[in-house]
């Protein structure tokens, strides 16, 4: 089973791979320049590269030992017919000088295009941290601060809308830096794949206000807070700037399209499962987020309710994007065959912790517990694992879970509940040997869970 598991995490990789799904949204035009940023930065460029050789590039993925890495330029050593390319590499999941001077670099080569020129921008997530120009707060502010909001629970879209307000590059703010049009191809990893929220959306415009900037910061209260709020009170009387908005002249030069987002990881696990395997599977939501621990607890307990062969229907509406469509799927199940709930999405972990470990890990050791006081010795196989191959403060992807998995965490003296408590998951599956350990991925289209329940006896 656990190979099972693992085939389908690395089968849907290949099928959602970054370099095809960017061929597929790749213009007729010939750009006058492009512009890579990302996990996923190099394969984006390695498809742009192919198709339009000649054309001068920069690409900022993570530096080498960041999560989502890689070292080099898919294609070769920085150049492409000829045409002048360079890799500046910037800091994840943090900024840090790398990120400023990078960011810094793509605004002065936006600004020398002309009016008639196309700048392609070729957008993955974890470039908000990878390219960064503070506006109003310095580094070392937005650092604490950024950590303070991951910590404090807040959600991406909350962060990112913080972010475009204390940038100079993000909320449309490349976009202005231009003369050009700009079409950003946009690889999301983002709830609702909002296109503003895909790295802090640099190319195309924001919704969003100082004045909602601050009211996230009213929702995380806390030290790091004070100066960025005083920003965006400033900010929404008009002293500093607002971000691009929508249906503004710099907006009409701009063109967003997503290529690929967590239903695409989503839909390539499903058919290696239902083709390869014979697995009947269930697809909850491609989109799914909140809180790791009780989205873990919710999926436990739709496994148990299936196990039981009781009315799933409570619970639907908490794990799947239709609950109507997969009540009628579920009736329909052959209990003779094995079946799979699977879901894609990007939680969130409060950390109240000392422990090591991610929102897929912390995802898997409450899905264990959580099954195991609903349903004890069930006969269940879990894996939850992010696409980057990064899973928080850990070198793992994500996690294993097993019909025994506390029974031999015991066996070690592992205390499961503590460590969830402690926010130690990525300590607990270590200890076990049930990390998914990948290595960074050069993907990022969120996160994949997968439940394999048995046949019925």
């Amino acid at each position: 089973m656990r190979e099972i598991l693992e085939s389908a995490f690395r089968r849907a990789l290949e099928g959602a791979s970054p370099r095809e799904l960017t061929l597929r949204g790749l213009p007729e035009e010939r750009p006058a320049l492009v512009l890579a940023v990302g996990k996923a930065a190099l394969s984006m460029l390695d498809a742009a590269r192919s198709r339009f050789p000649g054309v001068p590039w920069l690409a900022t993925p993570p530096a080498a030992g960041g999560a989502g890495a890689r070292s080099a330029p898919p294609g070769g050593d920085g150049t492409a017919g000829g045409a002048a390319g360079e890799v500046l590499p910037g800091s994840h999941p943090l900024p840090d000088e790398r990120s400023v001077l990078a960011a810094n670099r793509v605004l002065e080569a936006a600004r020398r295009l002309e009016a008639g020129d196309l700048l392609l921008l070729l957008v993955s997530g974890g470039g908000s941290a990878l390219w960064c120009a503070p506006s109003c707060l310095d580094l070392d502010a937005k650092r604490r601060l950024t950590v303070h909001l991951q910590r404090a629970g807040a959600d991406i879209g909350e962060l990112n809308t913080v972010r475009r307000h204390l940038s100079l590059i993000k909320g449309g703010g490349l976009l202005a830096a231009t003369k050009a049009r700009v079409l950003s191809l946009l690889l999301s990893d983002v709830p609702g794949d909002a296109p503003w929220d895909v790295a802090s959306g640099p190319g195309v415009a924001d919704p969003t206000t100082f004045e909602d900037a601050l009211e996230v910061l009213r929702r995380y209260p806390g030290e790091p807070t004070a100066a960025a709020a005083e920003c965006f009170r400033r900010g929404a009387r008009g002293e500093l700037p607002e971000t691009v908005k929508p249906g503004s002249a710099v907006d009409a030069r701009s063109d967003a399209r997503v290529v690929g987002t967590s239903r695409t990881l989503l839909t390539e696990a499903a058919g290696y499962l239902e083709r390869h395997l014979g697995v009947q599977v269930i697809e909850l939501h491609h989109d799914l987020g909140g809180e790791a621990s009780e989205l873990a607890r919710r999926h436990a307990r739709l496994a148990a309710s299936v196990l039981a062969g009781e009315d799933a229907r409570p619970i639907l509406p908490l794990v799947a994007a239709d609950p109507p469509y997969v009540a009628w799927r579920l009736r329909r199940l052959e209990r003779s065959r094995p079946v799979a709930l699977i879901s894609a999405g990007e939680a969130t972990v409060t950390v109240r912790g000392a422990g090591r470990g991610g929102r897929n890990q912390e995802f898997a050791l409450a899905f264990a517990l959580e099954l195991h006081r609903l349903a004890p010795g069930a006969n269940v196989w879990a894996l939850s694992a992010g696409s980057d191959g990064v899973d928080g403060t850990s070198d793992a992807a994500g996690a294993f879970v097993t019909p025994d998995t506390l029974e031999r965490a015991a066996a070690l003296g592992l205390d499961a509940e503590a460590m969830l408590a402690d926010n130690d998951s990525a300590g607990f599956f270590a200890a076990l040997g049930d990390q998914l350990v990948t290595g960074p991925t050069g993907h990022n289209l969120n996160d994949l869970r997968v439940v394999l329940l048995p046949p019925a006896p």
